[in-house]
C-alpha cells in the first residue's frame, strides 16, 4: 500500500531549506540527538542530516530515534553505503523509515572510502554499482520480485518485499566529484555537496548534475541540491571555532585532500607544504577530534584564509547572510554543518528577518523539490 505522508510545503514556521548534521563531527553520546533533532524541530530546521561512522553512529538506529522524537522534521542519510549492508536490509530499513515517520524520510548513499573499504575486506564503491543498487532499491519498493540479478551491485537470486508496496522513497547522494554529480543528475532525487565548496566549485557542482540530467532527458529542476556550509558564529567561544573550521578542513585535507583541492581550484603547493609539515605528518587520528587549541593555532598557519573564508563566520547576521547567500548560487538547500541548534539559534533568527522567497515551498522531505 502507499503510505499517507504527513509532509507539507506549509508547517508553520518551518524552514524547509535549512537543515543541520546531528551528532557533527566525531561523538561518543549518541543519544544527543535527541535533544538535538527536538529543539531543531522547535528552531523550525527542516531537515536533520545523519551520517555514518563506524563506531558509535549507527545510520539505521539514528534514524530510528530522529523519525521517534519527532513530527515534522524531514530527516536523511548523508550518508550510509550500500556495500556495508545487504540491499535487502537497505531496502527494509528505508520502507520502515519511510513508514515510521509518515514519509519524511530520504535514504542517502555515498561512495565512501576506497582505502577503508579496502581495509575491511570490502570492495571499493563505483558509480555503476550505486546506479544498479538505487533501480534495485524502487523495484522492490513498487512491490517487484527481483530474480536471478548480475549487475554491478552484485548477484542476487532473489530479492522481495511486499507485492502490495508501492512506496516513493527519495534517494540522494553525498557527492564530491564530478562523476558522481552527473550520476545524480541521471539518477538520483537530491545530492548533497561537501563543506568547504567555494561559490565558483558550487556552481560548477551544479552545471555537472545538470549535464547528468540533460543526458537522460531529465529537467535538473528535478534534483534538489543541497549546499552544505560550515556555520560558525562569533558567539561559540573561540577554542571551538577553531576546532570547527581549522580543525574540520584540515582533518579533509588529511582524507582527501587532492580531491578537494582540484574542486575547489586551490594551489595544490600549500597542500604539500600542508602535509610536508612536522606535526601534520605525526599526528595520529582525526584533528577535528584529537587536537588540542594550540595544536590548532599551529595548523591555522597552514591553511590559507581564503580556504577557511568559504565557511560562515563572524556575527549572527553575517551567518546568516552567508546562508541566504548560497541559494544566489542555484541551490535548493542549505545544511548549516558543524554546529547544534542550540549553536545555529541566533543565526536562524538572523536568516529569518532575510528569508528568500524562492525557496519557502519546498517540502519537508530533504529528498523532494516539489
Amino acid at each position: 500500500m502507499t503510505t499517507q505522508t504527513t509532509e507539507t510545503t506549509a508547517t508553520t514556521g518551518q524552514l524547509t531549506e535549512l537543515g543541520f548534521y546531528t551528532l557533527a563531527g566525531h561523538s561518543g553520546s549518541p543519544r544527543d540527538l535527541v535533544g538535538e533533532v527536538r529543539q531543531a524541530e522547535e528552531l523550525g530546521l527542516g531537515a536533520a542530516f545523519i551520517s555514518e561512522r563506524f563506531s558509535t553512529k549507527d545510520a539505521a538506529t539514528l534514524s530510528g530515534a530522529a523519525g521517534a522524537v519527532s513530527d515534522t522534521i524531514g530527516i536523511a542519510t548523508a550518508a550510509t553505503n550500500h556495500n556495508t549492508r545487504h540491499p535487502i536490509v537497505t531496502a527494509t530499513m528505508a520502507t520502515t523509515m519511510h513508514r515510521l515517520t509518515g514519509g519524511r524520510f530520504a535514504l542517502g548513499l555515498g561512495r565512501g572510502f576506497d582505502g577503508l573499504f579496502k581495509a575491511l575486506g570490502l570492495a571499493p564503491i563505483t558509480g555503476a554499482q550505486i546506479e544498479d543498487v538505487v533501480a534495485l532499491l524502487r523495484r522492490l519498493w513498487k512491490g517487484e520480485m527481483v530474480l536471478g540479478h548480475d549487475g554491478p551491485a552484485g548477484k542476487f537470486p532473489y530479492l522481495h518485499q511486499d507485492r502490495d508496496f508501492d512506496e516513493d522513497i527519495p534517494i540522494l547522494i553525498a557527492a564530491l566529484g564530478t562523476r558522481t554529480l552527473e550520476l545524480a543528475g541521471r539518477c538520483l532525487d537530491a545530492v548533497v555537496l561537501h563543506t568547504f565548496y567555494s561559490d565558483a566549485a558550487v556552481t560548477e557542482a551544479l552545471a555537472a548534475v545538470a549535464r547528468g540530467a540533460k543526458s537522460v532527458g531529465r529537467d535538473p529542476a528535478e534534483v534538489r541540491v543541497w549546499s552544505v556550509l560550515a556555520t560558525v558564529s562569533d558567539e561559540i567561544p573561540e577554542d571551538r571555532r577553531l576546532l570547527k573550521t581549522i580543525g574540520r578542513l584540515a582533518s579533509y585535507l588529511q582524507g582527501y585532500g587532492d580531491l578537494m583541492v582540484r574542486v575547489n581550484d586551490w594551489d595544490p603547493a600549500v597542500l604539500e607544504r600542508f602535509r610536508a609539515d612536522t606535526f601534520v605528518r605525526g599526528f595520529k587520528g582525526a584533528f577535528d577530534a584529537k587536537a588540542t587549541t594550540a595544536e590548532l593555532e599551529h595548523l591555522a598557519t597552514l591553511i590559507p584564509a581564503e580556504w577557511i573564508a568559504t565557511s560562515a563566520t563572524g556575527s549572527p547576521w553575517q551567518c546568516a547572510d552567508a546562508v541566504a547567500r548560497q541559494f544566489d548560487l542555484g541551490v535548493t538547500g542549505v545544511i548549516m554543518h558543524g554546529a547544534t541548534p542550540t549553536e545555529l539559534t541566533s543565526v536562524v533568527d538572523a536568516y529569518r528577518g532575510i528569508r528568500p522567497p524562492a525557496v519557502r515551498d519546498l517540502p519537508a522531505n530533504p529528498g523532494r523539490v516539489a
